[in-house]
């Protein structure tokens, strides 16, 4: 290992705040964390330049603001509460000419990136590892949590006659909003206070993708209204781009990080009722039912294939 390594550790344990719930912080081989009443949750997320994000075209500060915000969006997702993260990164070998500059300063901005986003949601970074190579910029994030409120937010309790929710407008986050997510946390939290959430998600892969995670899961099928989703201006803009229908865009770009989420029908006219929820307008988008996953458009009822990102195999 290189001293440039064992400095740049250094100098993140420089910036790195005592915490309460952190007993040790960086510096020994693990971490240690105060005992916790919760249940614990555990997230891990890779993400990748040329796939996740384009380092040249966005910076890497940018790159580790989104690679904490998606993790973080996960524990959204149980409407749990974030505690700790621990991060890997692969940094890319940059001419031994601009090492001792141009490679330092790509590895502090995402270290920056990275703890703007978890000063934002109150976690502590407290370890990880680090390392270069000849490929590109890689950055595998874990975040610990624990269960708040009712329990964890599973994907498979939805059952026919719920209500399906989603908690923003969805599509075109490529133009841009991909970098920067908003994890739903104290939204996920208020919901789950509030009512039982039977079935959630974050969506990652896409609307309809999601939504069938939730599907598979629940066994059980949905019928989603046309009219009722809530397309983004983005997806606007980039449909006038592409020539697809605004629409489309919506069901199976990906990347919106909102929650989707199933209630039941007493619980649903609650949340419609108590509008807003935690700053957000709640739109409800379809219903469950028995098997299946349905388009209702313009009076008929139309079969739904669910759309978005699948990483090849």
């Amino acid at each position: 290992m290189s001293a440039g390594e064992f400095d740049y550790i250094r100098w993140i344990r420089g910036r790195t705040p005592g915490d309460p719930r952190v007993l040790v912080g960086p510096g020994d081989d693990c971490a240690v964390l105060a005992p916790r009443a919760a249940a614990t949750l555990v997230t891990t997320d890779m993400l990748m330049d040329g796939v996740d994000f384009i380092l040249a075209d966005v910076g890497p500060r940018a790159a580790g603001r989104k690679a904490m915000a998606v993790n973080l969006s996960d524990i959204a997702a149980m409407a749990g509460a974030p505690t700790a993260v621990v991060v890997s990164a692969a940094l890319p070998q940059v001419s031994p000419a601009a090492r001792g500059e141009e490679g330092r300063t790509l590895a502090e901005e995402v270290f920056h990136g990275l703890r703007e986003i978890a000063d934002r949601f109150d976690v502590p970074i407290v370890g990880g590892d680090t390392n270069t190579w000849a490929g590109p910029l890689v950055l595998s994030v874990t975040v610990l949590g624990e269960v708040t409120g009712r329990g964890p937010a599973l994907r498979s309790g939805a059952r026919p006659g719920d209500w399906v929710f989603v908690t923003g407008p969805v599509g075109g986050s490529i133009l841009g909003r991909h970098l920067a997510p908003t994890p739903r946390i104290a939204e996920g939290q208020a919901l789950h206070r509030l009512v039982a959430l039977t079935a959630t998600i974050d969506i990652s892969d896409g609307l309809t993708a999601d939504l069938n995670h939730i599907l598979e899961e629940s066994r059980c099928g949905a019928v989603l209204s046309a009219d009722s989703i809530p397309i983004h201006p983005d997806a606007m803009e980039l449909a006038r781009r592409t020539g697809r229908p605004p629409l489309a865009h919506a069901l199976g770009d990906g990347e919106d990080f909102e929650l989707v989420f199933t209630v039941s029908p007493a619980d649903g006219a609650k949340l419609l009722r108590e509008q807003p929820i935690a700053g957000l307008r709640l739109v409800k988008i379809g219903e469950c039912v028995a098997s299946g996953l349905w388009l209702e458009e313009g009076g008929s009822r139309q079969p739904l294939d669910p759309a978005g990102w699948v990483h090849a195999l």
